[in-house]
């Protein structure tokens, strides 16, 4: 036998008898009650911390929820960008693409493989993963139960931050009542109890408070400094008219005027158009409430098209972090594109593609506004959603269009027709005539695929193909990416439980 080989034979063989090392693999054991999922976060936070020099704690945290961006909507809106800007698109990277520290985020929920964003939001804001629909409690609630609501309440992030003594703030492209900004403030068995109107008559009875109620009496601290979003309707007394869309009016039953009930409080403000809050001075108000739609804001393709009625997420991140670092003890902020969720439901990649493109913008300004040595920034999604990128397109293909092989022919399906880079596993693309590019609801479930032949995909309105029709598509359970940079990011690595996200989001803070 050759001498070197037999002698990396002995040392081989020695090294593995003698080696006492052990792989870094954490136990974990599966939890069937709150405590359990609490203990378990808490314990595979510290062992995420352990070995790592202790570093400072972060001052300012940021988090932002992409809300239904998975990694399939990340690489399509990565290469949309890209070609946006002229370039073939899959050498691009979205801004947060850059931090140093990823992971994977595991989202099921206790009674759900594939999740909502209730119960997502709530093991994030609580680390404790809960049931579906619930937000912040735990999962010895019933949906729709308040005597169970009562003894199941999990204190949020944000609550703590407030009890800290931190300024807190919430910036959504959705309604401010919706299931993720809701789960940073609010208690409900029921995601829908937005507003008093929402809760049936036994809830108001046995004392349960509506979503818009609480974000106004607010137990800890001062209350949030900084909410802007859409939502009006769910503050505003039935008998008000809204101030944009006069033949609308609020929905609540109660007779309390919530936005006004917001600027009894000291050097408060409230806006409604985006030439209010642009006429915000941030240096000269301590708290800031927006509400700039009825319901969710506009998609940021509508929004621009409307010459910008309402401002951006971009614009919305830069002003409440310019009022929430006047705080000396720091701050934390939840910043949500809430609407990639919504396009994805729709079918509507276009759409989904741009917000995702926005909510990459807002973390640019974000790094912008604050200083990596005291600011944590965290990106996220909630769940995913079932968009699929495949069909060999060549390189630089339109991601929106049809798939061109690399010759650049159209590619054909066995059935003969062309079809597009994107689609959905499940949805409305399944019975959506198209007709140019916006697309028509049939009445009837479409037999075989559509002709795509005289169709542009690449139009703002076409709706892609689905697989399984559905009214919309469904939320998808594979893990979804998360992002880190800045103080303590180096905590956000490997494969997490999604409640762990809040406690290591503690830790990074120092609460």
């Amino acid at each position: 036998m050759n001498k070197r080989l037999l002698g990396l034979l002995v040392l081989f063989a020695s090294g593995c008898a003698s080696n006492t090392a052990q792989w870094p693999l954490a136990a974990w054991s599966p939890a069937t009650n709150p405590e359990q999922w609490l203990e378990n976060g808490r314990v595979q936070a510290e062992r995420l911390a352990a070995g790592w020099p202790q570093a400072r704690r972060a001052k300012n945290v940021i988090l932002f929820i992409g809300d239904g961006m998975g990694v399939s909507t990340v690489t399509a809106a990565r290469i949309f960008e890209g070609q946006l800007a002229g370039r073939s698109g899959e050498e691009n990277f979205l801004s947060f693409e850059r931090f140093p520290y990823t992971a994977l985020i595991k989202t099921y929920e206790v009674d759900q493989q594939v999740p909502d964003s209730a119960g997502t939001m709530t093991a994030m804001m609580t680390g404790v993963k809960t049931n579906a629909g619930l937000i912040g409690l735990d999962q010895t609630a019933r949906r729709g139960d308040c005597a169970s609501a009562r003894v199941a309440i999990r204190r949020t992030l944000l609550e703590e931050a407030e009890q800290e003594g931190l300024a807190t703030g919430i910036v959504t492209t959705t309604r401010l009542t919706h299931a993720t900004p809701a789960a940073t403030y609010a208690h409900v068995p029921d995601r829908d109890w937005e507003s008093d109107a929402d809760l049936p008559q036994a809830a108001k009875e046995a004392g349960c408070r509506d979503i818009a109620r609480q974000l106004i009496e607010f137990p800890y601290g001062d209350g949030p400094e900084v909410a802007l979003g859409g939502g009006r309707q769910k503050f505003l007394p039935n008998q008000v008219h809204d101030p944009e869309y006069p033949n609308q009016s609020g929905s609540r039953q109660d007779g309390r005027n919530l936005l006004q009930e917001w600027q009894l409080r000291p050097n408060s403000a409230y806006v409604w158009n985006k030439e209010q809050f642009d006429a915000v001075d941030p240096a000269k108000i301590d708290r800031l409430l927006g509400l700039f739609e009825p319901s969710h804001l506009k998609y940021e393709r509508d929004r621009l098209l409307d010459q910008g009625t309402e401002p951006s997420l971009s614009e919305m991140t830069a002003k409440a972090i310019q009022i929430l670092k006047k705080s000396p003890k720091g701050f934390f902020l939840m910043v949500e594109g809430g609407r990639i969720d919504h396009a994805h439901h729709a079918g509507n990649a276009y759409r989904a593609l741009t917000e995702t493109i926005e909510l990459a913008h807002a973390v640019e300004v974000a790094m912008q506004l604050t200083d990596p040595r005291e600011t944590l920034i965290v990106v996220t999604a909630d769940h995913s959603q079932p968009l699929v990128l495949a069909g060999y397109p060549k390189r630089g293909n339109p991601i929106l269009g049809k798939v061109r092989d690399g010759r650049g022919e159209i590619a054909k399906a066995a059935d003969g027709l062309p079809y597009t880079a994107l689609s959905y596993a499940n949805g409305r693309g399944a019975h959506l005539l198209p007709e140019g590019g916006d697309a028509v609801f049939a009445e009837k479930i479409h037999a075989g695929r559509f002709d795509l032949r005289q169709v542009d995909p690449t139009h703002p309105g076409y709706h892609q193909e689905a697989l399984v029709p559905l009214e919309a598509s469904t939320h998808a359970g594979e893990d979804v990416p998360l992002y880190a940079a800045g103080a303590n990011a180096h905590l956000f690595r490997g494969v997490l439980e999604q409640h762990v996200i809040c406690h290591l989001l503690r830790q990074a803070a120092g609460f």
